[in-house]
């Protein structure tokens, strides 16, 4: 409780540039939070939907039959069902094209299919680089409150004919805590952003995987009718 209390105090009681620093390091780290809570559901909703997806996708069904299953649903759809149903519907549109042959409907379809996945990339991607640009800078500016902490408490020495560590010491605390508060800033969003770059690369192996393998499929549909 008097820990609390004492760092509460010094927090209240430093000078103004110190407590702009923290102010800016609390709302980082709140920001970096809500993002960490909020693209570790979006990431495992993409990957148990991927999951979903590909059972369905490989279970034997008719391609059109689990397009207009997917177009009918109300939640909308994401991830592999958006790659699926843009490459499918392109290649249906331009099989329907008189005069244009297989490999003219393969180009345009993959076409398709790579915009899709980008864009599904991006979509996992977003936030991401708040929180490497928090987990980068953190500790540059909590290091700026410090510094400014420390300078003002030995600038404060100048107006005395002695100087006393308690003279200088709740300065030299009030510095610390900006340091600290950027380091608790700083480490969770390095740690969020290094897990959510790996698991968004495995997400993305697997988007692309399917976009061969659906690419390979279709193919063979343009080539055998």
């Amino acid at each position: 409780m008097t820990s609390e209390l004492s760092i509460f105090k010094l927090i209240t009681e430093a000078s103004p540039v110190v407590q702009i620093v923290m102010l800016v390091l609390v709302l980082a780290s709140v920001i970096s939070w809500t993002f960490i809570f909020s693209k570790y559901k979006e990431i495992r909703r993409a990957e148990e939907t991927s999951e979903e997806f590909e059972e369905r996708f490989w279970s034997g069904i008719d391609l059109a039959d689990l397009y207009r299953q997917l177009a009918r649903e109300d939640h909308g759809t994401e991830g592999l069902e958006n790659i699926f149903m843009a490459g499918f519907k392109e290649f249906a549109r331009l099989r329907q094209q008189p005069n244009i042959g297989p490999d003219a409907v393969m180009e345009g379809t993959q076409r398709v299919m790579r915009v899709a996945l980008n864009r599904e990339l991006e979509n996992l991607d977003e936030r991401l680089p708040f929180l490497a640009t928090v987990g980068s800078t953190s500790p540059y500016v909590g290091l700026f409150g410090t510094v400014w902490g420390i300078m003002n408490s030995f600038r404060s020495l100048g107006n005395v004919k002695q100087a006393t560590l308690a003279m200088v010491a709740p300065g030299i605390s009030e510095a610390l805590v900006a340091t600290a508060m950027g380091l608790f800033a700083a480490i969770p969003a390095v740690m969020a952003y290094n897990r959510y770059s790996t698991d968004i690369g495995r997400l993305a192996n697997r988007y692309e995987a399917f976009t061969e393998e659906f690419l390979s499929l279709l193919h063979r549909q343009a080539h055998t009718k």
